[in-house]
């Protein structure tokens, strides 16, 4: 399967997130003919790719919320952000907090499209709703055209949510999302990661 890795660019258009640090990063290499190799290593080894990791546990907290809403036939908190059905809770673990956002890789197997919403705050479901003041705007929004390899998305929206993230990161090593899956995708059909220039 094809990997797509978005390296958006300041447009409010929406367009294919090519890969245009590694175009860039090829023609420098040609250009650049007194680069040596130990410089290449140390300039790679400073990029940090984060996966997305889905979180069941937390999924099934917030799942068991909206349930006991429903049994009980009560109202949510105001202001209650409740789990959607097509959503899963994942999450971020930073193993570096001095970052800056570089780009995004998604790949979608089947046609169809996913939103990403970043929570802004620290967040234990067991001691605290989700509140929708918490929830980061803009969101990433991800999509694949049926018969198309390439995944799309709102250029602009992801390179701010990118710079969103990278400056949450430096105030906490864990980060939560909700991933909401659209018109055919399920968490077993994506693989989602998003990179960072790690600072010393």
């Amino acid at each position: 399967m094809q990997s797509n890795q978005y390296s958006p660019k300041h447009s409010r258009e929406t367009g294919l997130c090519a890969d245009q640090d590694r175009a860039a990063s090829k023609g420098a290499r040609e250009t650049d003919n007194t680069q040596t190799t130990a410089a290449a290593a140390a300039t790679m080894a400073s990029v940090l790719e984060l996966p997305f990791q889905e979180d069941t546990q937390l999924t099934e907290v917030m799942r068991l919320r909206v349930q006991s809403l429903q049994q009980r036939n009560h109202r949510p908190q105001d202001g209650e952000r409740l789990l959607r059905p097509q959503e899963v809770v994942y999450r971020l673990d930073f193993s570096q907090q001095n970052l800056r956002f570089q780009r995004w890789s998604i790949q979608l197997s089947v046609p169809g499209k996913i939103t990403i919403t970043g929570i802004s705050q620290l967040w234990t479901p067991d001691l605290t709703n989700l509140m929708t003041r918490q929830l980061l705007e803009p969101a990433g929004i991800f999509w694949k055209k049926s018969g198309e390899e390439q995944v799309q998305c709102y250029e602009a929206d992801t390179q701010e949510f990118g710079e969103r993230i990278a400056e949450l990161a430096k105030i906490r090593k864990v980060m939560y999302f909700l991933l909401s899956f659209e018109d055919g995708t399920e968490p077993a059909n994506i693989n989602c990661s998003i990179a960072f220039k790690a600072s010393p």
